[in-house]
């Protein structure tokens, strides 16, 4: 029988599935959904130090091919999140899970890892440094000088398990200077990747969504090419202690295969998990099991990684 059993850093996860961060981890409600489902792990919402309320409504649409969102980070703050993972470490004390944040400085991101070091949370940080949606702040992934001043700082004082949240790159000449980063740092993983950036869709003569004039992130079936080549791109460049998350148009099995293929070793699921909830995951995993079975892979390590070219 097919496994799908996978390890990020020191830690196993019964399943290779969780959620993309953003869908299903606002607060313990849809947390616990995930929890209770086939996922193997959750994130939580990229939280910043303060709550806060995020774009005005409506600031999510979904597409025939996806979605588009511009939600400017809508989250509990980051006592909220933590308290949450502190208990669930006493209930739940053989499961990991991953606690995303993001600050709207540099400084908020040292007070927000300083508090994560200083706690008692002993599973995955992830580093969200690709948020486009909150209006008049760049993308700090794509100031590759800006990320590394940043991260030589954060390793000075975070020895806990650390990762970040990428947005797509386009160039291979991107993908060679951003590994060149991240290969001077101890980081765990990777998240390959964020929406694409500011699109646009419009339905009759008007714009769908109201923050950004209609400009938002892009997210679900369109994205699939471009998150298997940065999940790619990476595997094939970065230090191979630094594992990859996978993330962007997993709407089946097959696509989850793909991206696993690529590198990835843990997938998660954005949109399709908005559209369809929780328990998409039963079926994701049971259509990966399938494409396993029918290959004779009876782990993931079969094939992770093992793309062929022609």
């Amino acid at each position: 029988m097919s496994s799908t059993k996978t390890t990020i850093g020191n830690y196993e996860f019964e399943n290779c599935l969780m959620n993309a961060a953003g869908v299903y981890c606002y607060d313990r409600n849809e947390l616990e959904q995930i929890i209770n489902s086939d996922a193997g792990t959750f994130v939580t919402k990229s939280a910043t130090l303060n709550p806060r309320e995020g774009n005005p409504l409506p600031r999510y649409y979904d597409t025939k091919l996806g979605c588009i969102n511009s939600m400017g980070l809508p989250n509990l703050g980051i006592d909220y999140y933590l308290d949450y993972l502190l208990e669930l470490q006493k209930t739940h004390p053989d499961r990991t899970f991953f606690l995303s944040l993001t600050g709207l400085s540099s400084e908020e991101i040292h007070t927000l890892l300083n508090k994560v070091y200083e706690s008692d949370f002993n599973g995955l940080t992830e580093l969200n440094l690709s948020c486009p949606n909150v209006p008049g702040k760049p993308q700090m992934a794509y100031d590759l000088e800006a990320t590394e001043k940043l991260l030589n700082k954060v390793f000075e004082y975070f020895k806990k398990p650390l990762g970040v949240k990428l947005p797509p790159y386009f160039d291979i000449v991107h993908f060679d200077e951003a590994a060149k980063v991240f290969n001077k740092f101890p980081l765990t993983f990777v998240n390959c990747i964020n929406s694409i950036g500011n699109g646009l869709v419009i339905n009759d003569e008007h714009v769908v969504i109201k923050p950004k004039q209609g400009f938002g992130g892009i997210g679900g079936e369109y994205i699939k090419p471009t998150a298997l080549a940065n999940v790619h791109a990476f595997y094939q460049r970065l230090n191979p202690s630094i594992q990859i998350i996978g993330t962007g148009g997993i709407l089946t099995g097959r696509d989850v295969f793909e991206h696993i293929l690529c590198g990835a070793g843990i997938v998660q699921i954005g949109t399709t998990l908005q559209k369809e909830g929780p328990e998409v995951f039963s079926r994701i995993t049971r259509e990966l099991e399938e494409i396993m079975d029918e290959k004779g892979y009876k782990t993931l390590d079969d094939f992770k990684g093992k793309l062929k070219y022609l």
